[in-house]
């Protein structure tokens, strides 16, 4: 396998500036960085990204994090190793990375149980943290980035 074009933010330098700066801005609200991590993961395996679906475990696994809970996050929902405030994360995830598939895109359900566990500083850097996975999985899938290219 051979990738298409050299990283988008290789090539555009701003664009990872821009990106970082979203990050941050997630990052400093407080919302966990276990949660941001299963996030990441989860919306990868969806989009198929392969460079993310291989990066993500590595960090994870990095900043402590068990291989059985890496490696069932995409079972979540019959897999006992995530709380209920990670659990409302994951569906949040699916229902934001899957936002084509039904007539209601984010419904009330998963959107009311995601605030029962995060108040709406932290409601917003999951939203964002979502979104940032999105794009970042679209960077990387359209130009055909190769797993394991990136080594931390």
């Amino acid at each position: 396998m051979q990738s298409r074009m050299t990283n988008i933010v290789a090539v555009l330098p701003n664009v990872m500036t821009a990106m970082g700066a979203l990050q941050k801005a997630a990052q400093e609200t407080g919302l966990p960085e276990t949660t941001a991590q299963l996030v990441h993961l989860r919306a990868s395996q969806i989009n198929g990204c392969s460079f993310c679906v291989d990066l993500h475990p590595r960090l994870m696994k990095k900043a402590g994090e068990t291989d059985r809970r890496i490696l069932s996050v995409a079972a979540w929902r019959e897999a006992p190793f995530y709380t209920d405030a990670e659990r409302a994360a994951l569906a949040l995830t699916e229902a934001l990375t899957r936002i084509a598939d039904r007539e209601e895109p984010v419904p009330d359900a998963i959107w009311n149980e995601a605030v029962r566990h995060y108040d709406e500083k932290t409601l917003a850097a999951l939203v964002v943290e979502i979104a940032t996975i999105n794009v970042w999985n679209r960077f990387n899938v359209a130009t055909r980035q190769i797993a394991g290219e990136w080594t931390s």
